[in-house]
Protein backbone atom coordinates (compact mmCIF):
# COMPACT_ATOMS: atom_id res chain seq x y z
CA UNK A 1 0.00 0.00 0.00
CA UNK A 2 1.47 3.45 -1.11
CA UNK A 3 0.88 6.68 1.28
CA UNK A 4 -2.08 8.88 0.68
CA UNK A 5 -0.46 12.01 1.00
CA UNK A 6 -3.49 14.03 0.97
CA UNK A 7 -4.54 11.95 4.53
CA UNK A 8 -1.56 12.55 6.00
CA UNK A 9 -1.30 16.43 5.44
CA UNK A 10 -2.31 18.88 8.50
CA UNK A 11 -5.48 20.07 8.23
CA UNK A 12 -3.92 23.77 8.09
CA UNK A 13 -1.64 22.40 4.91
CA UNK A 14 -5.62 23.60 2.91
CA UNK A 15 -4.39 27.09 3.34
CA UNK A 16 -1.34 27.33 1.76
CA UNK A 17 -1.85 28.55 -1.39
CA UNK A 18 0.68 29.05 -4.17
CA UNK A 19 1.97 32.92 -4.45
CA UNK A 20 0.88 35.09 -7.30
CA UNK A 21 3.93 36.91 -7.03
CA UNK A 22 6.41 34.25 -6.97
CA UNK A 23 5.12 32.97 -9.80
CA UNK A 24 5.19 35.92 -12.69
CA UNK A 25 9.15 36.72 -11.02
CA UNK A 26 9.74 33.81 -13.32
CA UNK A 27 9.16 36.25 -16.01
CA UNK A 28 11.84 38.51 -15.06
CA UNK A 29 13.68 35.81 -16.93
CA UNK A 30 12.10 36.69 -19.98
CA UNK A 31 13.79 40.28 -21.51
CA UNK A 32 11.28 40.83 -23.84
CA UNK A 33 8.44 41.02 -20.94
CA UNK A 34 8.50 44.69 -19.27
CA UNK A 35 7.21 43.09 -15.74
CA UNK A 36 5.59 45.23 -13.31
CA UNK A 37 4.64 42.51 -11.24
CA UNK A 38 7.65 41.80 -8.46
CA UNK A 39 7.76 44.79 -5.75
CA UNK A 40 11.50 43.91 -5.67
CA UNK A 41 14.30 46.80 -5.40
CA UNK A 42 16.71 47.38 -8.04
CA UNK A 43 19.71 45.11 -8.00
CA UNK A 44 21.85 47.96 -9.67
CA UNK A 45 20.86 49.81 -6.35
CA UNK A 46 22.39 47.74 -3.96
CA UNK A 47 25.68 48.57 -1.94
CA UNK A 48 27.50 46.03 -3.33
CA UNK A 49 30.69 48.27 -2.29
CA UNK A 50 29.75 48.79 1.09
CA UNK A 51 28.82 44.60 1.30
CA UNK A 52 32.02 43.49 0.24
CA UNK A 53 33.99 45.88 2.33
CA UNK A 54 31.90 44.61 5.83
CA UNK A 55 32.84 40.79 4.41
CA UNK A 56 36.58 41.47 3.84
CA UNK A 57 36.88 42.87 7.59
CA UNK A 58 35.80 39.82 8.89
CA UNK A 59 37.80 37.51 6.67
CA UNK A 60 41.13 39.32 7.29
CA UNK A 61 40.74 38.23 10.95
CA UNK A 62 40.88 34.68 12.01
CA UNK A 63 39.14 35.14 15.45
CA UNK A 64 36.05 37.48 13.35
CA UNK A 65 35.82 34.56 10.83
CA UNK A 66 35.19 32.05 13.21
CA UNK A 67 32.61 34.14 14.93
CA UNK A 68 31.05 34.83 11.96
CA UNK A 69 30.63 31.14 11.07
CA UNK A 70 29.10 30.10 14.29
CA UNK A 71 25.80 29.85 15.70
CA UNK A 72 24.31 32.92 17.45
CA UNK A 73 21.88 33.66 19.97
CA UNK A 74 18.58 33.13 18.66
CA UNK A 75 17.61 36.76 19.35
CA UNK A 76 20.35 38.13 16.95
CA UNK A 77 23.67 39.17 16.66
CA UNK A 78 23.48 42.00 19.43
CA UNK A 79 25.49 45.26 18.04
CA UNK A 80 22.15 44.86 15.53
CA UNK A 81 19.65 44.41 18.20
CA UNK A 82 21.37 47.54 19.59
CA UNK A 83 21.21 49.38 15.97
CA UNK A 84 17.63 48.97 15.90
CA UNK A 85 17.00 50.46 19.15
CA UNK A 86 18.61 52.85 17.92
CA UNK A 87 16.53 53.20 15.03
CA UNK A 88 13.21 52.69 16.80
CA UNK A 89 14.38 55.55 19.10
CA UNK A 90 14.90 58.04 16.35
CA UNK A 91 11.16 57.56 15.82
CA UNK A 92 9.91 57.71 19.24
CA UNK A 93 10.24 54.12 20.64
CA UNK A 94 11.83 53.52 23.43
CA UNK A 95 12.93 49.77 22.31
CA UNK A 96 14.94 47.38 24.92
CA UNK A 97 17.46 44.49 23.85
CA UNK A 98 14.39 42.02 25.14
CA UNK A 99 12.07 44.31 22.81
CA UNK A 100 13.33 42.85 19.62
CA UNK A 101 14.00 40.07 17.79
CA UNK A 102 16.14 39.50 14.80
CA UNK A 103 14.08 37.48 12.12
CA UNK A 104 14.72 35.58 8.23
CA UNK A 105 12.84 38.82 6.92
CA UNK A 106 9.63 40.65 7.72
CA UNK A 107 8.14 37.51 6.04
CA UNK A 108 9.22 35.07 8.88
CA UNK A 109 8.25 38.05 11.48
CA UNK A 110 4.53 37.88 9.97
CA UNK A 111 4.60 33.94 10.09
CA UNK A 112 5.55 34.09 13.35
CA UNK A 113 3.06 36.64 14.74
CA UNK A 114 0.17 33.81 13.01
CA UNK A 115 2.10 31.01 14.85
CA UNK A 116 1.58 33.27 18.20
CA UNK A 117 -1.73 34.70 17.81
CA UNK A 118 -3.76 32.86 15.45
CA UNK A 119 -5.79 29.44 16.47
CA UNK A 120 -8.66 27.73 13.58
CA UNK A 121 -10.90 29.83 13.02
CA UNK A 122 -10.59 32.78 15.11
CA UNK A 123 -11.12 36.39 13.47
CA UNK A 124 -7.97 38.75 11.57
CA UNK A 125 -9.07 42.34 10.85
CA UNK A 126 -6.73 43.13 7.40
CA UNK A 127 -7.80 46.20 4.81
CA UNK A 128 -9.56 45.61 1.42
CA UNK A 129 -7.09 45.31 -0.23
CA UNK A 130 -4.14 44.04 1.78
CA UNK A 131 -0.48 42.81 1.17
CA UNK A 132 -0.62 39.20 -0.24
CA UNK A 133 2.37 37.95 1.52
CA UNK A 134 0.70 38.56 5.08
CA UNK A 135 -2.05 36.11 4.09
CA UNK A 136 0.36 33.61 2.98
CA UNK A 137 1.63 33.95 6.44
CA UNK A 138 -1.44 33.86 8.42
CA UNK A 139 -3.76 31.61 6.70
CA UNK A 140 -2.01 27.89 7.44
CA UNK A 141 -3.16 29.04 11.13
CA UNK A 142 -7.19 29.14 9.65
CA UNK A 143 -7.68 32.37 10.77
CA UNK A 144 -11.53 34.13 9.71
CA UNK A 145 -10.36 37.01 7.84
CA UNK A 146 -12.54 40.43 8.20
CA UNK A 147 -11.76 42.78 5.58
CA UNK A 148 -12.31 46.64 5.93
CA UNK A 149 -12.59 49.01 2.89
CA UNK A 150 -10.81 52.07 3.09
CA UNK A 151 -9.86 55.04 1.22
CA UNK A 152 -7.19 57.43 0.78
CA UNK A 153 -7.09 58.05 4.18
CA UNK A 154 -7.12 55.10 5.34
CA UNK A 155 -9.59 52.39 6.90
CA UNK A 156 -12.73 52.88 6.85
CA UNK A 157 -13.23 53.84 10.92
CA UNK A 158 -17.08 52.63 10.96
CA UNK A 159 -16.22 49.35 9.29
CA UNK A 160 -13.03 48.78 11.40
CA UNK A 161 -15.12 49.40 14.74
CA UNK A 162 -18.04 46.92 13.54
CA UNK A 163 -15.16 44.17 12.96
CA UNK A 164 -13.54 45.16 16.16
CA UNK A 165 -16.53 44.16 17.99
CA UNK A 166 -16.39 40.95 16.82
CA UNK A 167 -13.34 40.31 19.31
CA UNK A 168 -10.46 39.22 16.52
CA UNK A 169 -7.05 38.65 17.78
CA UNK A 170 -5.30 41.24 15.86
CA UNK A 171 -5.89 44.08 13.09
CA UNK A 172 -2.80 43.97 10.45
CA UNK A 173 -1.75 47.07 9.05
CA UNK A 174 0.82 48.42 6.30
CA UNK A 175 0.37 52.26 7.05
CA UNK A 176 3.32 53.37 5.13
CA UNK A 177 2.74 53.39 0.59
CA UNK A 178 0.80 49.85 1.36
CA UNK A 179 1.84 47.12 -0.61
CA UNK A 180 -0.18 46.88 -2.68
CA UNK A 181 -1.86 50.31 -3.49
CA UNK A 182 0.48 52.54 -1.92
CA UNK A 183 -1.80 54.27 0.16
CA UNK A 184 -0.56 55.83 3.48
CA UNK A 185 -2.92 56.52 6.60
CA UNK A 186 -2.94 59.71 7.54
CA UNK A 187 -1.79 60.96 11.09
CA UNK A 188 -5.76 61.49 12.29
CA UNK A 189 -6.83 58.20 10.75
CA UNK A 190 -3.93 56.54 12.62
CA UNK A 191 -4.51 58.02 16.14
CA UNK A 192 -8.33 57.28 15.55
CA UNK A 193 -7.54 53.32 14.64
CA UNK A 194 -5.69 53.65 17.98
CA UNK A 195 -8.07 54.66 19.93
CA UNK A 196 -10.87 52.31 18.59
CA UNK A 197 -8.50 49.18 18.97
CA UNK A 198 -7.31 50.13 22.98
CA UNK A 199 -11.57 50.45 23.41
CA UNK A 200 -11.87 47.08 22.21
CA UNK A 201 -8.64 45.41 23.62
CA UNK A 202 -7.17 44.28 20.25
CA UNK A 203 -3.65 44.57 19.21
CA UNK A 204 -2.05 46.27 16.18
CA UNK A 205 0.42 44.46 13.90
CA UNK A 206 2.29 47.24 11.64
CA UNK A 207 4.38 45.94 8.80
CA UNK A 208 6.88 48.59 7.99
CA UNK A 209 8.35 47.73 5.20
CA UNK A 210 8.12 50.92 3.01
CA UNK A 211 8.44 53.32 5.67
CA UNK A 212 11.85 54.73 4.84
CA UNK A 213 10.98 54.93 1.03
CA UNK A 214 9.08 58.32 1.42
CA UNK A 215 9.58 60.54 -1.67
CA UNK A 216 6.84 64.12 -1.36
CA UNK A 217 5.25 65.35 1.62
CA UNK A 218 5.74 65.09 5.61
CA UNK A 219 6.96 61.94 7.22
CA UNK A 220 4.23 60.61 9.53
CA UNK A 221 4.80 58.97 12.69
CA UNK A 222 4.49 55.11 12.69
CA UNK A 223 1.45 53.09 14.75
CA UNK A 224 4.08 52.34 16.97
CA UNK A 225 6.27 55.70 17.85
CA UNK A 226 1.76 56.93 18.55
CA UNK A 227 1.09 53.82 20.96
CA UNK A 228 4.17 54.43 22.82
CA UNK A 229 3.84 57.97 23.13
CA UNK A 230 0.45 56.79 24.84
CA UNK A 231 2.66 54.39 27.24
CA UNK A 232 5.66 56.15 28.61
CA UNK A 233 7.86 55.56 25.71
CA UNK A 234 7.19 51.72 25.40
CA UNK A 235 5.23 49.41 22.94
CA UNK A 236 2.02 48.31 24.45
CA UNK A 237 -1.15 47.65 22.02
CA UNK A 238 1.61 47.68 18.63
CA UNK A 239 3.76 45.25 17.09
CA UNK A 240 6.37 46.40 14.85
CA UNK A 241 7.95 44.50 11.88
CA UNK A 242 10.82 46.00 10.26
CA UNK A 243 12.77 44.82 7.39
CA UNK A 244 16.23 45.29 5.82
CA UNK A 245 14.75 44.01 2.35
CA UNK A 246 13.56 47.01 0.58
CA UNK A 247 16.82 49.70 2.11
CA UNK A 248 19.50 47.34 1.81
CA UNK A 249 19.28 43.82 0.22
CA UNK A 250 16.62 41.16 0.17
CA UNK A 251 18.99 38.58 0.30
CA UNK A 252 20.57 38.88 3.44
CA UNK A 253 16.74 37.62 4.81
CA UNK A 254 17.18 39.97 7.83
CA UNK A 255 13.99 41.67 9.09
CA UNK A 256 13.25 42.30 13.14
CA UNK A 257 10.30 42.73 15.18
CA UNK A 258 9.59 45.05 18.62
CA UNK A 259 6.98 44.46 20.39
CA UNK A 260 6.40 44.08 24.47
CA UNK A 261 8.77 42.38 26.24
CA UNK A 262 6.42 39.61 26.78
CA UNK A 263 5.45 38.98 23.38
CA UNK A 264 9.12 38.87 22.17
CA UNK A 265 10.02 36.23 24.92
CA UNK A 266 7.39 34.01 22.94
CA UNK A 267 8.54 34.86 19.04
CA UNK A 268 12.04 33.87 20.68
CA UNK A 269 10.74 30.45 21.42
CA UNK A 270 9.75 30.07 17.50
CA UNK A 271 12.50 31.68 16.73
CA UNK A 272 14.58 28.34 18.33
CA UNK A 273 12.28 25.65 17.38
CA UNK A 274 12.02 27.64 13.23
CA UNK A 275 15.50 28.19 12.44
CA UNK A 276 17.78 28.85 15.39
CA UNK A 277 18.63 31.93 14.50
CA UNK A 278 19.00 34.15 11.38
CA UNK A 279 22.40 34.12 9.17
CA UNK A 280 24.91 35.25 11.92
CA UNK A 281 27.16 36.24 8.95
CA UNK A 282 24.57 38.31 6.99
CA UNK A 283 23.80 39.95 10.48
CA UNK A 284 27.52 40.92 11.15
CA UNK A 285 27.35 42.48 8.16
CA UNK A 286 24.57 43.99 8.01
CA UNK A 287 24.96 45.62 11.10
CA UNK A 288 28.50 46.94 9.59
CA UNK A 289 26.68 48.45 6.02
CA UNK A 290 24.07 50.15 8.16
CA UNK A 291 26.38 51.73 10.18
CA UNK A 292 28.54 53.10 7.78
CA UNK A 293 26.05 54.21 4.66
CA UNK A 294 22.38 54.01 6.04
CA UNK A 295 20.83 56.99 5.77
CA UNK A 296 23.39 58.10 2.70
CA UNK A 297 22.19 54.89 0.95
CA UNK A 298 18.39 55.83 1.62
CA UNK A 299 18.53 59.38 0.09
CA UNK A 300 20.14 58.05 -2.84
CA UNK A 301 17.21 55.18 -3.30
CA UNK A 302 14.61 57.86 -2.82
CA UNK A 303 15.85 60.13 -5.70
CA UNK A 304 15.90 57.13 -7.64
CA UNK A 305 12.63 55.60 -7.25
CA UNK A 306 11.00 58.97 -7.18
CA UNK A 307 12.07 59.49 -10.83
CA UNK A 308 10.69 56.03 -11.43
CA UNK A 309 7.34 56.62 -9.52
CA UNK A 310 6.64 59.87 -11.25
CA UNK A 311 7.73 58.23 -14.80
CA UNK A 312 4.61 55.61 -14.61
CA UNK A 313 2.19 58.64 -13.30
CA UNK A 314 3.00 60.60 -16.19
CA UNK A 315 3.05 57.79 -18.62
CA UNK A 316 -0.72 56.88 -17.22
CA UNK A 317 -1.43 60.49 -17.63
CA UNK A 318 -1.02 60.10 -20.85
CA UNK A 319 -1.64 56.86 -22.18
CA UNK A 320 -4.67 55.29 -19.65
CA UNK A 321 -8.05 54.96 -21.33
CA UNK A 322 -11.36 56.95 -19.81
CA UNK A 323 -12.41 54.38 -17.24
CA UNK A 324 -9.49 53.97 -16.03
CA UNK A 325 -8.52 55.17 -12.28
CA UNK A 326 -4.93 55.06 -10.23
CA UNK A 327 -3.62 55.95 -6.90
CA UNK A 328 -0.73 58.58 -6.44
CA UNK A 329 1.77 57.32 -3.89
CA UNK A 330 4.07 59.31 -1.81
CA UNK A 331 6.39 56.63 -1.43
CA UNK A 332 6.91 52.75 -1.75
CA UNK A 333 6.97 50.74 -4.81
CA UNK A 334 3.89 50.54 -6.36
CA UNK A 335 0.62 52.10 -8.13
CA UNK A 336 -2.69 50.41 -7.75
CA UNK A 337 -4.75 50.42 -11.00
CA UNK A 338 -8.69 50.49 -11.19
CA UNK A 339 -10.19 49.11 -14.07
CA UNK A 340 -14.07 49.55 -15.29
CA UNK A 341 -16.23 47.21 -13.75
CA UNK A 342 -16.53 43.76 -15.08
CA UNK A 343 -12.88 43.64 -15.90
CA UNK A 344 -10.72 40.48 -15.15
CA UNK A 345 -7.29 41.47 -14.05
CA UNK A 346 -6.52 37.32 -14.45
CA UNK A 347 -7.32 37.50 -17.42
CA UNK A 348 -5.89 40.34 -18.99
CA UNK A 349 -2.56 39.38 -17.28
CA UNK A 350 -2.67 36.31 -19.78
CA UNK A 351 -3.61 39.01 -22.87
CA UNK A 352 -0.61 41.47 -21.96
CA UNK A 353 1.34 38.71 -21.66
CA UNK A 354 1.22 37.41 -25.35
CA UNK A 355 0.02 40.35 -26.84
CA UNK A 356 2.11 43.00 -24.96
CA UNK A 357 4.52 41.65 -23.63
CA UNK A 358 3.44 43.14 -20.25
CA UNK A 359 3.41 41.70 -16.77
CA UNK A 360 1.60 42.75 -13.48
CA UNK A 361 -0.31 41.63 -10.60
CA UNK A 362 -4.17 40.85 -10.72
CA UNK A 363 -5.49 42.42 -7.81
CA UNK A 364 -7.93 40.24 -6.72
CA UNK A 365 -4.16 38.09 -5.24
CA UNK A 366 -4.90 41.01 -2.36
CA UNK A 367 -8.06 40.41 -1.13
CA UNK A 368 -8.75 37.85 1.78
CA UNK A 369 -12.18 37.09 -0.28
CA UNK A 370 -11.01 37.07 -3.68
CA UNK A 371 -12.79 40.16 -4.73
CA UNK A 372 -11.26 43.34 -6.29
CA UNK A 373 -11.00 41.47 -9.96
CA UNK A 374 -11.04 44.98 -11.92
CA UNK A 375 -7.75 46.13 -9.92
CA UNK A 376 -3.76 45.59 -10.69
CA UNK A 377 -0.96 46.39 -8.95
CA UNK A 378 1.92 47.76 -10.82
CA UNK A 379 5.48 48.09 -9.39
CA UNK A 380 8.11 51.05 -10.37
CA UNK A 381 10.71 49.60 -8.15
CA UNK A 382 12.78 47.25 -10.81
CA UNK A 383 12.87 49.36 -14.33
CA UNK A 384 14.32 52.54 -15.48
CA UNK A 385 11.94 55.30 -16.22
CA UNK A 386 12.10 54.78 -20.08
CA UNK A 387 11.14 51.08 -20.04
CA UNK A 388 8.62 51.70 -17.27
CA UNK A 389 6.87 54.82 -20.22
CA UNK A 390 7.30 51.85 -22.68
CA UNK A 391 5.35 49.08 -20.60
CA UNK A 392 2.48 51.85 -19.73
CA UNK A 393 1.90 52.74 -23.35
CA UNK A 394 1.93 49.02 -24.17
CA UNK A 395 -0.35 48.13 -21.24
CA UNK A 396 -2.89 51.39 -22.17
CA UNK A 397 -3.07 50.15 -25.42
CA UNK A 398 -4.52 46.70 -24.41
CA UNK A 399 -6.91 48.28 -22.02
CA UNK A 400 -8.00 50.75 -25.14
CA UNK A 401 -8.95 47.30 -27.26
CA UNK A 402 -10.68 45.95 -23.66
CA UNK A 403 -12.46 49.22 -23.11
CA UNK A 404 -13.77 49.44 -26.92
Amino acid sequence: MTVDWGQVFAGRVSGMGASEIRELLKLLERPEIISFAGGIPDPDFFPTAAIARAYEKIFQSNAGAGGALQYTISEGYTPLREWICAYMGRHGIEAGLDEVLVTSGSQQALEFVGKLLIGPGDKVVVTRPTYLGALQAFSPYEPHYLSVPGDAEGPDLVALEAALEQKPKFLYLVPDFQNPNGTTITLARREAILDLCAKHGVPVVEDAAYTELRYDGERVPPLAALDAARNGGKLTNVIFCGSFSKTMVPAFRVGWINGPAEVINRLVLMKQAGDLHTSTINQIVLHDVVSEIFDNHLRHLRTKYKERRDAMLSALEQFAPAGVRWTKPEGGMFVWIELPEGTDGVALLARAIQDANVAFVPGSAFHADRSGKNTLRLSFSNNNPERIREGIRRLCGLLETVAA
